[in-house]
């Protein structure tokens, strides 16, 4: 019943916005529903940080700042176990463990870390063997192969253990 109301709000909301009842939102509108939210927040600030902890990690490894890892994928910590495991961790803290947006948030953070530490970690893997092959081409090498593979596109369930252990501190302290 819970959903059926949901869905029939939905579709009074579109045919009062398409008859002109409701007020169109501006971007400023919408920024603000957005930066509003404090979940949201917690997500994309636990997010941040672990891209910023990358670009530190990755100076203090190899003496080298590259601030290309503020937005690049893989890496330690992992950033999409970082904002989906503080999502999660705000909605049980404000929202309570019984929760159904706790319990979506949860199923999405499981379905997350996964993804990043078995499949974009294998496509990472399999990267690199094509990339070295491709370096490897006997004969000449076809237009195609005219651009490495990105190979650094996952994390290894440490990395994923991390992100999620940094995710739930602040989801618990924001």
């Amino acid at each position: 019943m819970y959903c059926f109301n949901i869905i029939a709000s939905a579709i009074a909301g579109v045919s009062a916005l398409k008859a002109g009842v409701l007020p169109l939102l501006k971007a400023q509108d919408v920024f603000d529903i957005i930066f509003s939210n404090h979940l949201i927040n917690v997500a994309l600030l636990a997010w941040f940080i672990a891209q910023v902890l990358k670009v530190l990690i990755e100076a203090f490894l190899h003496r080298k700042v590259n601030f290309r890892r503020l937005v690049g994928g893989g890496g330690m910590p992992s950033s999409h176990a970082a904002c989906v495991c503080a999502l999660a961790a705000a909605a049980c803290k404000t929202l309570g463990i019984s929760s159904p947006i706790f319990g979506v948030a949860a199923v999405l953070a499981f379905i997350v870390m996964y993804d990043a530490s078995n499949v974009r970690q294998a496509a990472g893997e399999q990267a690199k063997i094509l990339n070295y092959m491709i370096k490897h081409w006997k004969e000449t090498t076809p237009e195609i192969f005219g651009k490495e593979l990105k190979e650094f596109i996952g994390h290894t369930p440490f990395q994923v253990i991390i992100g999620a252990a940094l995710g739930i501190g602040i989801g618990i302290l924001i």
